[in-house]
């Protein structure tokens, strides 16, 4: 079991090189402000100088050491964000976790951890920089389009989906509305269809949270086609034949009060989906209290009432045993999300021959 959806990030108070946008560390902007010192709530972190980098690491090898041996966090890099041109836009960059420094958490602890790594497409030497991730030991690659400035349907896209295609690395890119950073904000560039020109190129893709909030323009029905649900349009593709084995979908966040509704239920009762579904936890955000209510999926009919008091005593407990225990005991139309949506790893480890013609190498930052 590989949790396929946990954040690494930090202040980059230590090498790691994580880099933060002054609006992050300044009440001058107070929304993306506010958002830094829930999360670093949420993990648990030790907010003294050189301590938190090192200590957001330490929580989460001790809330596995909770759980059975074998059970990982797969940790994901976040890139800057980066013009058509190929230049790097700090400004507009709202995190940045070098891959090298994800790399090194994995390799250090290869009992709790394993990566996965995130270049732009735009990026002058994004096929070389993926190479040398893959070659590190990188399980996938990330992206938040609206934060990063992609656009997945973009031409300059080509060369790196090809790479992905050659290295059979999945790609997990965020869909729908993107609220967690601020980024360049361009929320159109997080639309699910946008995400066929990937496909197409035979990547697999792992669409996160199953583009579970917002709307999209349907633009299969033209440019100024009406908006509609982003999850409808995820829904659309995974019912397309043509993407069975090259189309995903993670269930992280999934319980969250703001996506909790008939998203979820339709994922629990599309039982042919089953197969093509990965759990993650979205780490840290399970530790958010706020942002979930047990009650509220008590009221939808999802959760057995009698289940109520477990979850929110795990809740405080362990957020990611919580995230397990709640999601395992989720019902809908009297189906429950199959055993296989948990076991991960297998989607993840990459068998003798996948790959093939990429040496190990440094990976770049």
């Amino acid at each position: 079991m590989w949790d396929s959806h946990c954040h690494l990030a930090g202040s980059g108070d230590s090498d790691s090189g994580i880099y933060l946008n002054p609006d992050m560390q300044s009440v001058r902007g107070p929304l993306q402000y506010a958002q830094r010192l829930v999360f670093m709530n949420a993990s648990c972190v030790r907010d003294a100088p050189g301590q938190v980098d090192r200590s957001y690491v330490e929580r989460m090898r001790n809330l596995l050491d909770d759980l059975r041996p074998g059970v990982k966090l797969l940790l994901l890099a976040l890139d800057a964000s980066v013009t058509e041109a190929g230049e790097v836009s700090w400004e507009q960059t709202s995190l940045y976790v070098p891959n090298r420094y994800a790399a090194q958490v994995a390799q250090r602890h290869a009992q709790y951890f394993e990566w996965a790594a995130s270049v732009h497409p735009y990026r002058r030497d994004c096929v070389e920089r993926l190479e040398a991730a893959v070659g590190q030991g990188a399980r996938a690659l990330k992206w938040l389009p609206a934060a990063m400035g992609i656009d997945p349907a973009s031409r300059l896209c080509d060369p790196f989906y090809a790479a992905l295609a050659r290295l059979d690395l999945p790609l997990i890119t965020h869909a729908g509305l993107e609220r967690a950073l601020r980024g360049t904000d361009a929320q159109e560039l997080g639309n699910p269809l946008r995400l066929r020109r990937a496909l197409d190129h035979g990547v697999r893709v792992v669409v996160a949270h199953c583009a579970s909030m917002g709307q999209d323009r349907d633009t299969d029905r033209g440019a100024n086609g009406a908006a509609s649900d982003s999850f409808e349009l995820f829904a659309r593709l995974m019912d397309e034949p043509r993407y069975v084995g090259r189309l995903y979908g993670d269930i992280s966040a999934m319980t969250q009060t703001a996506r909790a509704g008939p998203a979820l239920a339709h994922v629990i009762q599309r039982e042919d989906w089953h197969a093509r579904l990965l759990n993650g936890s979205d780490y840290p955000l399970p530790g958010v209290f706020p942002i979930y209510s047990v009650d509220y999926l008590v009221e939808l009919g999802y959760l057995e009432k009698s289940a109520a008091p477990l979850c929110k005593s795990l809740r405080e407990h362990n957020p990611l045993l919580f995230d397990l225990v709640l999601k395992r005991s989720l019902r809908a139309g009297g189906k429950r999300l199959a055993a296989g949506v948990f076991e991960t790893r297998t989607f993840f480890d990459r068998p003798a021959g996948r790959g093939a013609g990429v040496a190990p190498t440094a990976a770049k930052s």
